[in-house]
């Protein structure tokens, strides 16, 4: 459905984006996820239209939409600000684009009650002003506004950063359901690791002004393609040359001991099967977060963290010996 064909965006003689291509299939949940200042939100703005590149083509259903006003590109955006009008009522804020358009007053509310049901904002609350809302109800007002004008694309700009952690883990189950419910393809820019495995279809890794991998989430996690993916995403150990000796001497394995090597922490098992290396260490520190304990454990040659379910038979302490085992299958090199 989206095609950005060697897009390269630059501001003088900055390159920000340097032949970028990626195609998006419809209905998909697409995550553009990176740390900040790597191109992520300049490549969605390139699509929404706010910026122009300099060389390439955004091909949206076969149409160059490259040279396209904004207005014509039938894409809705929610900013990080939200970018709301302060004075104005929810209800108004929501109409505002279909003001614009110079729909009549019962299509506008027609269209604005609908969306109001669908973002679970009630009818006292559109009547209400913006000013008057907490963070995740603007938030919501924000996301109704882009949805009122029946966009084919939904772009969402760090949508969530400004709120708080519990709060965030709400609205991000209600953006699934509202993906889902309504088939929409969906742009999602963030630098939150975890919310972009919950949410997404697929993720692009980007990184400098390039794209490092595009996968499912399973694939970015477990099958990284680079050294910039493996230790961006999620919690990972580093194993040194000598930890990974002794995997190779206790399994017959191959791995590359000059090369560096990584291991996501849950995959440090005190139970494993066959064709693992084991390693006796000693708990040096540990962070019990209720359904699980992060240990931080002393090989002898260096230090691993290791993840573990708490089933109610209690936690490591400080100086506990434990035995941890390795299969080289979940050792990553590069």
């Amino acid at each position: 459905m989206i095609s950005f064909e060697n897009i390269e965006i630059s501001y003088g003689d900055f390159v920000a984006i340097k032949d970028l291509n990626l195609k998006i299939e419809e209905g998909e949940f697409f995550t553009f996820l990176g740390p900040s200042g790597c191109g992520k939100t300049t490549t969605l703005r390139a699509l929404v239209g706010f910026i122009e590149p300099s060389g390439g083509k955004i091909i949206v259903d076969g149409q160059d939409l490259t040279n396209v006003p904004i207005e014509k590109r039938k894409i809705g955006m929610v900013f990080q600000s939200y970018a709301l009008f302060p004075t104005m009522t929810v209800f108004d804020n929501i109409a505002f684009g279909l003001k614009v358009k110079k729909l009549s007053k019962d299509e506008i509310k027609e269209k604005v009650y609908k969306v109001a049901e669908k973002i679970q904002i009630n009818e006292t609350q559109l009547s209400r002003n913006v000013s008057e809302l907490s963070g995740g109800q603007q938030q919501r007002v924000a996301l109704a506004r882009a949805l009122v004008l029946e966009p084919h694309i939904l772009c969402l700009d760090e949508p969530l950063s400004n709120l708080d952690a519990k709060l965030r883990v709400g609205l991000r189950q209600e953006l699934k359901r509202l993906q889902q419910e309504l088939n929409i393809t969906t742009l999602y820019v963030t630098h939150d690791q975890e919310e972009a495995l919950i949410l997404s279809t697929r993720i692009a890794v980007f990184n400098n002004g390039y794209i490092e991998q595009v996968g499912t989430p399973y694939e970015i996690y477990t099958k990284s393609a680079s050294e910039f993916v493996c230790d961006f995403i999620g919690d990972i150990n580093r194993l040194e040359s000598a930890m990974l000796a002794d995997i190779n001497k206790q399994t017959g394995s191959s791995l590359k001991e000059d090369s560096k090597g990584f291991i996501r922490v849950e995959r440090c098992r005190l139970d494993e099967p066959a064709n693992t290396a084991s390693f006796t260490v000693t708990v040096k520190d540990f962070e019990f977060n209720g359904i699980l304990t992060k240990y931080i454990v002393d090989t002898g040659s260096q230090k691993l963290k290791i993840l573990e379910k708490n089933d109610g038979h209690g936690i490591c302490q400080i100086g506990d010996e434990l035995k941890i085992r390795i299969s080289p299958a979940d050792v990553m090199q590069f």
